[in-house]
């Protein structure tokens, strides 16, 4: 490993996990230096582009904004600087979603001090880092992904009710119809479409229709 620290910026919603995270790091000085830390996704923003660190180690929900949204934002416009996610999601649908956001690793927290260290250190050089429990189970997952076993569009990181949704919208249902046939309020229709528009990278009902027939997804 490098004899330079690895510059690292801290990004969580939480004080108190903040908090933790200096603790733990501050132990070993010598490999990882905290350069800032940030509560929100704009102040996050602001500090990267000025910083520039090395690593950004932030969750994948901060409050009412995305994580994943975050981790755009900073590869896009600060590509030098990798990005892991630190979260409590042992769901290996987020870590697919996070590394097609760009991130460099995704970890559990309840990593130790040693191990997330060393994690931070190979980020930084350049590779990619997830946590040992959730690995077995990726191999897994796109393998049965590949053979198609999933429901339609979970090759893009849809749930299964993302996919329901988007089904319904390519019939031509209204929010309010879509609602009434899932058994949902009209906000958590609204709620799945703009999870589902993020990950087809479009920004409207018309352009997620057209990559669903597309992409053959409802047949």
């Amino acid at each position: 490993m490098s004899s330079v620290p690895v510059r690292v910026v801290l990004v969580d919603d939480h004080e108190m996990i903040l908090a933790g995270l200096q603790a733990m790091l501050a132990g070993f000085s010598g490999r990882v230096r905290v350069v800032g830390q940030a509560g929100t996704g704009d102040d996050a923003a602001r500090l990267v582009t000025t910083l520039r660190p090395d690593v950004v180690l932030l969750d994948v929900r901060l409050g009412p904004e995305s994580g994943l949204d975050l981790c755009r934002r900073i590869t896009g416009h600060v590509p030098e600087t990798r990005v892991v996610f630190l979260s409590v999601y042992d769901d290996e649908q987020y870590v697919f979603e996070a590394l097609r956001a760009g991130a460099g690793g995704y970890l559990l927290k309840r990593v130790d001090g040693p191990e997330l260290v060393r994690r931070l250190e190979e980020v930084a050089q350049g590779e990619t880092v997830v946590d040992a429990t959730l690995a077995g189970r990726m191999a897994v997952t796109a393998a049965r992904l590949t053979r198609g076993e999933f429901w339609p569009g979970a090759n893009r990181g849809l749930t299964q009710r993302e996919s329901e949704v988007l089904s319904l919208l390519v019939g031509g249902l209204s929010n309010k119809a879509i609602a009434a046939r899932l058994v949902l309020s009209e906000e958590t229709v609204k709620s799945h479409l703009r999870a589902l528009y993020r990950k087809l990278e479009v920004t409207d009902r018309s352009a997620a229709i057209a990559v669903a027939l597309r992409e053959g997804l409802f047949r």
